[in-house]
């Protein structure tokens, strides 16, 4: 990291090390901006200017398709809604060599098991043979469905289980990190869709494995979905907790994998992994983003005992905080940021860093919000660019980073 003097009102302070202060670059969000390597570069000047000092670059929306031009595999994002894409040019690469420029770390973000857009029916999941079947099967309220025929879905997600899925996003994973100078690799949508996968017979069969005896009912003894006042709700069976370990792990596993394939590679490249903050949710994603020495079956009823071997902070160097909430204060108030971010570090204790993020459209109160990430935890992450620049949040930013700065040199 940069060293820094952090000034006073009278004059300069002692030497501090400078933390981490990333500006996120939406790749779909920002598809036609980012287009002119003339954008690029003038709000690459707006996030210096601004008080940051690293940029994340989306390469890998959940389209499927890639903003990367060494590739032998990927195709292409040339097209996102009505907007398209005709530059010959690197990306990426345009996006390192102007950061760096600039003297901005670089992080790039890619989603791993979104492979297509259920809303257009377009990407790899649509198109490419080898992901025929790869796709998640959904236990709906409505019956099982292919998630690629499911435009209630930001994306059709693969099976996170099937070896051939992790080969096809690690081969992604370590085309870039071979491919470019970076100094950090997030993983995104490194998750199960949502509660409804996977149910395919190819994971009932792992999951018989795992805990060693056929499921009786499938996928009753899971869960099933009840009417209860005229809605649809899950009301989980006898293997209910057994089933949220097991999906669990298999993210756990994944992480484990891309952690020894990234710094086998590139070792300084710091593997880091955005989610939200509200943990107690994630379960239905299989996220345990705890240390696997906090044990959440004391808190939480969908936890068993053994779920606290998945938590995966400890094969991370960084964890992204997601406290995408409105409130700002309140560290008894689980809808305040100040909670989310106490809440991490009470579960993650020193098993990673832990910087907190915050979503730029709940503005309203953004200069506290920056200001309680940077001295409240280890950094600080601000996703969109898109939303920083629609509000003009830019001076706004700036003041919450130098009030934290001032505070923390002193």
């Amino acid at each position: 990291m940069m060293m820094g003097l952090l000034g006073q009102a009278g004059g300069p302070g002692p030497a501090v090390q400078e933390k981490p202060k990333y500006m996120w670059f939406d790749a779909e969000a920002n598809f036609k901006r980012f287009s002119s390597k003339d954008s690029i570069r003038f709000y690459l000047d707006k996030t210096k200017a601004a008080g940051f000092n690293q940029v994340v670059v989306d390469v890998r929306p959940i389209y499927g398709d890639v903003l990367y031009k060494k590739t032998k595999t990927m195709h292409p994002l040339m097209q996102v809604g009505k907007d398209k894409r005709n530059a010959k040019w690197d990306y990426l690469q345009v996006f390192i060599d102007e950061a760096r420029k600039r003297n901005l770390k670089v992080s790039v973000s890619t989603a791993i098991f979104p492979a297509g857009h259920p809303q257009s029916g377009t990407g790899p999941a649509y198109r490419d043979k080898q992901l025929t079947g790869k796709t998640t099967l959904e236990h709906t309220p409505n019956g099982m469905k292919d998630i690629r025929t499911d435009k209630s879905k930001v994306a059709a997600f693969l099976n996170p289980l099937m070896p051939e899925v992790q080969e096809y996003a690690l081969n992604f994973i370590r085309e870039i990190v071979s491919g470019y100078d970076i100094d950090g690799y997030v993983l995104d949508y490194c998750r199960f869709a949502d509660v409804e996968n996977d149910f395919s017979d190819y994971t009932r069969q792992r999951f018989e494995a795992h805990i060693g005896k056929k499921v009786a009912n499938w996928p009753e003894d899971i869960f099933t979905w009840e009417k209860q006042d005229g809605q649809k709700v899950r009301k989980d069976g006898p293997l209910a907790k057994q089933w949220f370990a097991f999906r669990s792990g298999v993210i756990t596993d994944f992480i484990t994998r891309a952690r020894k394939e990234i710094k086998t590679i590139q070792p300084d490249v710091q593997l880091e992994y955005w989610a939200a903050s509200w943990y107690g949710h994630l379960y239905s994603n299989g996220q345990n983003w705890a240390s696997n020495t906090y044990d959440p079956s004391t808190e939480y009823s969908w936890a068993s005992p053994e779920y606290k071997k998945t938590g995966f902070a400890s094969q991370l160097d960084v964890f992204m905080n997601g406290t995408y909430l409105e409130k700002t204060y309140g560290k008894n108030d689980p809808e305040s940021i100040e909670y989310g971010l106490e809440r991490g570090k009470r579960i993650i204790g020193d098993a990673c860093k832990m910087y907190g993020s915050l979503y730029a459209l709940n503005h309203s109160d953004i200069e506290d919000q920056v200001y309680l990430c940077l001295t409240q935890s280890q950094g600080l992450v601000m996703f969109d660019v898109v939303q920083v620049i629609e509000f003009n949040l830019w001076d706004r930013l700036k003041s919450g980073i130098v009030r934290a700065e001032r505070e923390l040199s002193k």
